[in-house]
């Protein structure tokens, strides 16, 4: 991954007019499909501590390295994707990607490449995008329905169908 000082690789989402919660969590709208990949189980009852909830086996990164294999199928352009890291995880120099509320650094790369700690991944077709805000226990997927249906028919990944515009499960 490479630091980029253009930043108009981002402006579909600096453009969007979403809410910030939704933006942060999901990414643009238009997607045909959208789906959870979920860290920690869902909270089983009101009041619920994450703490107290189940974790898969498999770690965030090792998941969502998984979700980015399969949707690596999805895209004309796996070479040539785009990476959001959270300026919250250090000042690493350079022009942001400023949303309400959030500001990002920008790399390119192939997207085998990908580090950790992502806040949003995207190919240059805009096949689908990955949003991991740093708040929900979960990242947010938007895509074709045949991506979302391979991502949920996957018995690696807890990977569940969602709809943007309704409230998600939250740990209180």
């Amino acid at each position: 991954m490479k630091p980029c000082t253009d930043l108009s690789p981002a402006d579909w989402l600096v453009a969007s007019e979403l809410p910030w919660e939704r933006l942060v969590t999901f990414g643009p709208a238009g997607f045909p499909a959208y789906a959870r990949l979920r860290f920690v189980a869902d909270p089983a009852f009101d009041g619920q501590h994450e703490s107290d909830a189940v974790s898969p086996a498999l770690g965030d990164d090792e998941q969502l390295r998984q979700v980015l294999d399969v949707l690596a199928e999805h895209t004309s352009t796996p070479e040539d994707c785009y990476f959001c890291v959270w300026d919250g995880f250090g000042d690493l120099g350079g022009p942001k990607v400023v949303v309400p509320h959030r500001a990002y650094h920008l790399f390119a790369g192939q997207l085998r490449s990908a580090g950790t700690s992502l806040a949003f991944v995207w190919p240059a077709d805009h096949a689908w995008c990955v949003a991991h805000d740093v708040d929900p226990h979960w990242a947010g997927i938007g895509a074709s329905e045949a991506a979302v249906d391979q991502l949920i028919a996957d018995a690696r990944l807890d990977v569940v169908a969602a709809d943007p515009a309704r409230e998600q499960p939250a740990y209180r």
